[in-house]
């Protein structure tokens, strides 16, 4: 086999190596330059790295400024309405203690008050009381008056008579003189007008009607009477005193006629009354009855 004369022997090769730069120099400046290499890729990585955190970290900031600033913001109104609702407080403690001294002077004066109505209801009911037992006292009181003028009527009515006037008609109860009469008008059965008539030309009022006294007889107590009543005259002639004389008045709607009753006959003068029914007691003009 031959051999290349520009290829170097395996000896010539060694002997080439021996001579120039060990190998392991170069190695080791590789593995050097390659360390330098990532050591810079990686610094250069970790400074990119910090730089957008630290451009992250200032935004974070710029954020956290922002909402500091509105928290602050906040605050600052938070402690405005503070101070306002502070004085608004103050102001409402001031008026609870107003209206609670109100109210204290409020309920003083209504137990005063009440005491007060208290104090004037035991005098009004008292008085009331008194008043109340006058009261009593005046009506068992005028309860006997009125017993005792019932037991007067009665004992009245017993004394009193009963009689036919003239013209046959049974009359009411008669009154003898001035006291009886007066019983009567306390009865109220009838109209009492009582008279003093004399002997005159013209005619005298009595009650509803007119009257005129005609003859007088003192001694037998005998009389004559003319009455004047629906335009008519009416003669009552030789009379006795303590008769009824009756007569009808037309204007009248009762069938129960007027008597006249006289008390006593003198001389030219007849005393005595006139009663009418109460229903029928004015067919004549009315005149003011008779002065007691």
């Amino acid at each position: 086999m031959s051999i290349s004369p520009n290829v170097p022997s395996p000896q010539e090769s060694y002997h080439y190596e021996s001579a120039g730069t060990p190998r392991w120099i170069a190695v080791l400046f590789g593995l050097l330059f390659a360390a330098v290499a990532v050591v810079g890729y990686i610094g250069h990585q970790g400074q990119a790295k910090l730089e957008g955190d630290v451009s992250k970290q200032e935004d974070d900031n710029k954020v956290l400024r922002a909402q500091l600033e509105q928290a602050n913001s906040r605050l600052a109104d938070l402690k405005g309405h503070l101070d306002v609702t502070e004085q608004k407080i103050g102001m409402t403690r001031a008026e609870l203690a107003q209206a609670s001294s109100r109210a204290e002077t409020i309920r003083r004066d209504q137990i005063s008050n009440d005491k007060k109505l208290t104090e004037q209801l035991g005098a009004v009911q008292k008085e009331s009381e008194e008043k109340i037992s006058a009261v009593a006292t005046d009506v068992s009181g005028a309860k006997k008056d009125i017993d005792a003028t019932k037991t007067d009527l009665e004992a009245t009515k017993s004394k009193l008579d009963r009689a036919t006037g003239d013209m046959g008609v049974m009359s009411g109860l008669i009154a003898r003189n001035h006291d009886d009469l007066e019983d009567l008008k306390r009865r109220g059965d009838r109209n009492y007008y009582e008279f003093t008539l004399h002997k005159a030309k013209a005619p005298q009022r009595v009650g509803p009607i007119q009257a005129n006294v005609s003859k007088t007889d003192p001694k037998k107590s005998k009389y004559t009477l003319i009455v004047f009543a629906d335009d008519k005259q009416i003669e009552k002639k030789d009379k006795t005193a303590g008769e009824p004389i009756q007569f009808y008045v037309g204007g009248t709607r009762s069938t129960v006629p007027y008597e006249i009753v006289v008390f006593s006959v003198g001389k030219d003068q007849l005393t005595g009354y006139l009663s009418t029914p109460k229903d029928g007691g004015s067919a004549a003009p009315a005149a003011t009855p008779a002065k007691q």
